[in-house]
C-alpha cells in the first residue's frame, strides 16, 4: 500500500481525497485513547496502587505483543479488585477528557445522516456516560462486577458473550451494519490499538488514531497529530 503524507501528521495509504462522507452511514469509535484522553483501566487502578503494573499489560496488549485480549483484559480487571465506585467517579469526573475533536466529528458526522458506534475493551461506567455526553448511537463495552460499592475484581457476562474483545468489535460493527441495512463498506471504523484491527479491516475507511505503529500500518488513515476531527479534511 502506497503512503501518502496528506498533509502535515495525516498520512493516507492506497487512495486520494477528497471523499464524501454521504457515502457513509456509520462510524464506529473505540472509547480509551481514541474518544477520549486515558485508558480506564490504568487510572482506575491508580487507587489501588497498581497503576504502572496495569498499564504495562495495557500497554503490551495494544502493542499487539499480547494476543489474547480477554486473558489480559481479566488479569487487568483481577487487579482492580477493592477498587470503590467512588474512586471510579473521581476518575471520569477529574481523569477523563473527550480527545481534542471528538464532539466536533461525531456532531458533523450525525448531521450528515451517520450513525455512530462506541465499542469498547473498556467498561460501561465510562462508556455510558461518554455516550451521554456526545449523543452516541450503540455503544458496546464491558460490565465490571460490583459488590456493596466495591469492585470485585471480576466482569459480569452479557447476553451477547463474556468479554468486548477485537473478534466482538468486528461482530458489532457487521452487525449494526445489518441491522441498518447497509453495506460494511459504508461504514468507518477509528481505533488506536491491536484490538481495533478486526474491525477495521472490515470498514469502508479505517482510520488509526495516534495509534500504535502496527495500526498505523494497516490503517487507511493516520491521524498522528492534531485532533480526531482532522479526520474531516478528507471530504
Amino acid at each position: 500500500m502506497t503512503s501518502t503524507e496528506f498533509a502535515p501528521g495525516l498520512v493516507i495509504n492506497g487512495f486520494t481525497p477528497p471523499l464524501n462522507l454521504h457515502d457513509f452511514k456509520l462510524i464506529a469509535f473505540d472509547m480509551d485513547s481514541t474518544l477520549i484522553n486515558i485508558e480506564c483501566v490504568d487510572e482506575i487502578a491508580d487507587a489501588v496502587g497498581r497503576k504502572s503494573q496495569v498499564a504495562a499489560i495495557t500497554e503490551a496488549t495494544m502493542r499487539g505483543e499480547i494476543a489474547d485480549f480477554k486473558e489480559s483484559l481479566r488479569q487487568r480487571v483481577a487487579l482492580l479488585k477493592g477498587v470503590t465506585v467512588a474512586d471510579m467517579e473521581r476518575v471520569f469526573n477529574e481523569r477523563l477528557q473527550l480527545n481534542p475533536g471528538a464532539a466536533e466529528l461525531v456532531a458533523t458526522c450525525k448531521e450528515a445522516g451517520l450513525r455512530v458506534l462506541l465499542v469498547s475493551g473498556g467498561f460501561t461506567f465510562f462508556a455510558d456516560r461518554v455516550q451521554d455526553l456526545l449523543n452516541i448511537d450503540y455503544t458496546r463495552s464491558n460490565v465490571l462486577e460490583i459488590e456493596a460499592g466495591v469492585l470485585t475484581g471480576k466482569m459480569v457476562d452479557q447476553p451477547w458473550g463474556d468479554i468486548c474483545d477485537g473478534a466482538e468489535k468486528r461482530r458489532m460493527l457487521l452487525q449494526t451494519c445489518a441491522d441498518l441495512g447497509i453495506s460494511h463498506k459504508q461504514a468507518i471504523a477509528m481505533g488506536d490499538g491491536a484490538n481495533d484491527l478486526p474491525m477495521m479491516a472490515e470498514a469502508g475507511l479505517s482510520v488509526a488514531y495516534h495509534a500504535k505503529p502496527k495500526v498505523r500500518e494497516q490503517a487507511m488513515v493516520a491521524i498522528n497529530s492534531g485532533g480526531l476531527d482532522r479526520l474531516l479534511t478528507l471530504f
